[in-house]
């Protein structure tokens, strides 16, 4: 069990200190935002909310662990941007992985990760640091998903697939076995990949193809 900070204040933190508290050995002691983002109470959801400026001096890293449940806004880097200066405070970051997922034997999940209920993860699989899987979705056997990636709900990931860091995934998207998702790719909603992506490629459709916008310049 760990004292934990979930750090944001938005629909994600909230959703996080609801399966914390419900799902979880867990103890939710605070949350933490940047000081100009400080609510005028100094509270939510009945917790207090600590300045980020200067919370190891509260809060010890030697005592207590963070929680950054943030969304894929910029694809996935403002997330990337809070859990790296989480660790340079020294921090240990837990990972949330639903009673009600699906994990076998042999997969490894790394810090920081919000695993909801209803995913399937097979054996042989890595899932890295800062990954989100909501609700519902098939993570393939011998897939490897790495750093700072986002699957909304009901992905299906086949087998031996790889994914790399900032990529995200739409709801009901399909990838076929084998494929090399690259950095950045963002697969829109019910798209079909069959065939490897390029870094920073958008794919719609059925099946996938490329737009000419890249996933960098993409408002949403």
């Amino acid at each position: 069990m760990a004292k934990v900070i979930i750090f944001g204040l938005q629909d994600f933190a909230q959703l996080a200190y609801f399966y914390l508290r419900h799902d979880s050995p867990h103890e939710v002691v605070a949350f933490s935002v940047n000081e100009q983002y400080m609510p005028e109470s100094r509270e939510f959801e009945g917790l207090p909310v600590v300045p980020f400026e200067g919370i190891e001096n509260l809060y010890p890293p030697a005592e207590f662990s963070f929680f950054a449940p943030m969304s894929h806004r910029r694809m996935n880097k403002l997330r990337e941007a809070v859990y790296l200066q989480i660790k340079e405070k020294g921090y240990e970051l837990i990972s949330y992985v639903s009673s009600k997922a699906s994990v076998f034997p042999g997969a490894k999940i790394g810090d920081n990760c919000f695993i909801l209920e209803d995913n399937t993860i097979q054996p042989f699989t890595e899932i890295g640091n800062d990954v989100m899987l909501w609700s519902g979705n098939h993570i393939g056997h011998h897939s490897v998903i790495k750093d700072h990636v986002l699957f909304t709900s009901h992905v299906v990931l086949s087998g031996h697939c790889v994914v790399e860091p900032y990529s995200f995934f739409g709801v009901n998207a399909a990838i076929r076995n084998g494929l090399h998702i690259a950095e950045g790719s963002f697969i829109a909603m019910s798209a079909s990949v069959v065939k490897d992506t390029e870094a920073w490629g958008v794919y719609k459709g059925i099946p996938a193809k490329k737009g000419d916008v890249p996933s960098y310049e993409i408002e949403y």
